[in-house]
């Protein structure tokens, strides 16, 4: 886990500072509560969930499967901070409000939205630079588990279905 995200679970005062500094550079923002956009976000994290297992069920592309749920786990939490509010544009920050804003959510829950954010990042590296890791002689493979990436998903919709309980309330 990020060193930051460790220090905002175990320091509110840290966590306070972290997200007034990310409203004073806008990369959180204000903005008026839109039912219209909290349902989108949530439609949006439903449609990679299905994405995601129309994927799982191929037996392939599981790297992609991990994007989709990675993504539908971000739009839950995009449409907890429009109920909220807010919006962000950056994953970290996003995940700094969801911190401040949502005790509901444990610190496995907060584990499991960094874990994807890390597998989705990683993803994107090995993909943009695939030819120079074969130059080098590294693996360019990317092999995920089934199994894992199965457990992935099931996590991912307890994520979604528990934001979704937030926002009926």
């Amino acid at each position: 886990m990020d060193g930051r995200v460790s220090q905002w679970l175990s320091d509110r005062d840290q966590l306070e500072v972290s997200f007034q500094n990310y409203l004073k550079r806008r990369i959180i923002r204000r903005m008026p509560r839109s039912q219209n956009l909290i349902d989108a976000h949530i439609e949006k994290a439903d449609h990679n969930l299905e994405f995601s297992y129309f994927l799982l069920n191929q037996d392939r592309f599981l790297d992609w499967t991990i994007v989709g749920l990675y993504y539908a786990v971000y739009h839950a939490c995009l449409a907890l901070l429009a109920e909220s509010g807010f919006s962000s544009k950056d994953h970290t920050a996003t995940l700094c409000f969801l911190i401040r804003n949502y005790s509901e959510f444990s610190e496995e829950d907060i584990n499991l939205y960094y874990d994807l954010a890390i597998t989705q990042e990683e993803i994107q590296f090995y993909t943009r630079f695939k030819s120079e890791r074969q130059k080098a002689s590294y693996s360019t493979g990317i092999v995920y588990d089934e199994e894992h990436v199965g457990n992935l998903r099931e996590k991912a919709i307890m994520f979604v279905n528990k934001a979704k309980t937030i926002l009926q309330r």
